[in-house]
């Protein structure tokens, strides 16, 4: 079972939200994003994507704090689902583990800057604030482990399309996970940026 085999701080907080059956999905996806792959992620609504990349993330990250610059970022479609994941990101995570942090495009950039300064290990935030943060200097990339795109189907919007590949571009080496219901040409075409050798889990 892929729960069996995450860090035991997720196992102990699934098993106080009594969750202990993955969806036919969490059980194809878990074990390949833990590999190291660049993954595609597609699966119809409630499936439990949302749920595979916290818990995949909170693994990756060994659900510790380390260094003060972020080491996962998701790329969400608005300021709502950014603060909506940070929710349940926090929901998972065991005591103050770990420093998750949902840029709110509504406040000035600055403060994002100075707060994420104040140290973040998961950060999530709209294609179009990362990319501002990223012009400005507000946010180190280097210590990045994985990034995921969640609902990813927002992209066909050119110019959120624009602001991840100038993200990407800023990162040098990195796993990169992207979720969707389903495929379209416009994720197909990431393989030809950062998204090297994917593979595809589908239900």
């Amino acid at each position: 079972m892929p729960f069996k085999k995450l860090h035991s701080y997720i196992k102990e907080k699934l098993e106080v939200l009594e969750i202990d059956t993955p969806t036919l999905f969490q059980s194809k996806s878990i074990p390949v994003i833990k590999s190291g792959a660049n993954v595609f992620c597609l699966a119809p609504k409630d499936s439990g994507k949302t749920t595979s990349l916290i818990l995949t993330t909170l693994h990756k990250l060994k659900c510790s704090q380390v260094g003060s610059a972020p080491r996962a970022l998701v790329l969400v479609e608005n300021s709502e689902k950014a603060l909506a994941l940070q929710d349940n990101f926090i929901k998972h995570c065991k005591y103050d583990t770990l420093r998750v942090y949902a840029c709110d495009e509504r406040e000035h950039i600055e403060l994002l800057k100075s707060e994420i300064f104040e140290g973040v290990d998961i950060l999530i935030a709209t294609p179009k604030t990362m990319n501002k943060l990223l012009l400005l200097e507000g946010v180190n990339t280097t210590q990045l482990k994985i990034v995921s795109i969640d609902d990813a189907t927002f992209l066909v919007e050119k110019t959120a399309y624009a602001a991840v590949l100038a993200i990407t571009q800023s990162i040098h080496k990195c796993q990169y996970v992207i979720y969707s219901e389903k495929t379209a040409p416009f994720l197909k075409r990431f393989e030809s940026y950062f998204m090297k050798y994917p593979k595809t889990v589908s239900v």
